[in-house]
């Protein structure tokens, strides 16, 4: 994307002294609601209204959006409001009722941007418009995807383009509904300054109790806005309930962010401070996981011995364990000493845990 600076354009026409934020109910259930909610919201930090239309699901059987009649219900929101408008799309017949009805930000879900011929057809039917386009990760941690329909939409005349970050879908159970993958969207970010970036702390959390934190930790990146999805009684929300959080629990979230200004010299070094901990904190988190790993083995290496009768200590192949781990640490600049330290505390927890499992009746 060459001259891509002229990407952030339609972000610095909101004129805001914060972050950009997007917010509204997961899915438009009744008119009733969608205006109820928006009215709720019109006088704190939100610009744009967000509510599902159509819904994709995993399997058949489960709400999948009220469809059309819903842009109806936003049409009126904004008339209402004057806050701006937004929805998903997943194909051209999404594109042309949502341009029909005047929605004035569209976004690409997570499971449409994996599928290049679903990302052109809504190219192809976006061409010639000036509508905000914004792009969620796909499911999967794969950036050339994400950049390649990013990519697309730019190639068919789309200037007003954002991205948004929704996190990635893990079979490994962790504290994150789709787990960050930090590194991935600050790569991103790297490598196109200009293209907005957004987060979408809902998903990445699914826990309402954890918005707050990843908000936080999206801002202290230097994340252009945020995207929360927001609901009067979300306890009974029909999708996604879980994760969204009342209109006035929005409001004390956006009290407690800490927004950085820029000053010069120290916003630069706390905006960079900033990223290299979260990306330490990132892998810590990443070695205690692989650790976890490890000790499941290690047990299941004790129930063998158990098994067969074998002693718990094999002086040979922790020889063998040191010596390589330490040729491997001396060719990523890692001290021996340091090598020796860790494996002996790791070789030790083993042991330990081979030995709790032998010594059970």
């Amino acid at each position: 994307m060459e001259n891509n600076i002229a990407l952030r354009t339609w972000l610095d026409e909101f004129k805001l002294d914060h972050p950009l934020v997007i917010a509204g109910p997961c899915s438009a259930e009744t008119e009733e609601q969608v205006l109820k909610i928006a009215h709720e919201l019109k006088d704190s930090d939100v610009s744009i209204y967000r509510a599902g239309i159509w819904k994709p699901r995993t399997r058949p059987g489960g709400f999948e959006g009220v469809g059309a009649i819903g842009l109806k219900w936003l049409q009126k929101a904004k008339a209402e409001t004057g806050l701006l408008m937004a929805t998903e799309v997943a194909n051209a017949t999404h594109v042309k009722l949502a341009l029909e009805h005047d929605i004035d930000v569209l976004w690409i879900g997570a499971r449409t941007t994996v599928n290049p011929f679903a990302v052109q057809e809504i190219a192809d039917a976006l061409a010639g418009t000036d509508k905000i386009v914004l792009v969620k990760n796909p499911v999967n941690p794969d950036l050339a995807l994400w950049l390649g329909g990013v990519e697309r939409l730019y190639n068919a005349g789309i200037k007003k383009l954002g991205v948004i970050h929704r996190g990635f879908s893990t079979y490994e159970k962790t504290k994150y509904r789709n787990i960050p993958e930090w590194q991935l969207a600050i790569e991103l970010q790297n490598k196109f300054p200009d293209l907005p970036l957004i987060c979408d702390p809902s998903h990445i959390t699914g826990r309402r109790d954890m918005i707050q934190e990843v908000s936080q930790q999206a801002l202290d990146l230097n994340y252009d806005g945020l995207i929360i999805e927001t609901h009067t009684d979300p306890d009974n929300a029909w999708s996604d309930a879980a994760q969204q959080v009342t209109p006035t629990t929005l409001k004390k979230i956006f009290e407690d962010l800490r927004v950085r200004k820029e000053t010069g010299q120290g916003h630069d070094y706390d905006s960079k401070m900033a990223t290299l901990r979260i990306n330490i904190d990132d892998f810590d988190n990443k070695i205690i996981e692989i650790l976890g790993k490890r000790m499941a083995v290690a047990g299941q290496i004790g129930s063998l011995k158990k098994e067969f009768n074998v002693a718990v200590l094999q002086n040979r192949r922790w020889n063998e364990i040191l010596d390589k781990m330490t040729a491997q640490g001396a060719e990523k600049g890692l001290s021996q000493d340091f090598i020796v330290d860790i494996f002996k505390a790791i070789h030790q927890e083993s042991i330990s845990h081979q030995e709790k499992i032998i010594n059970t009746k």
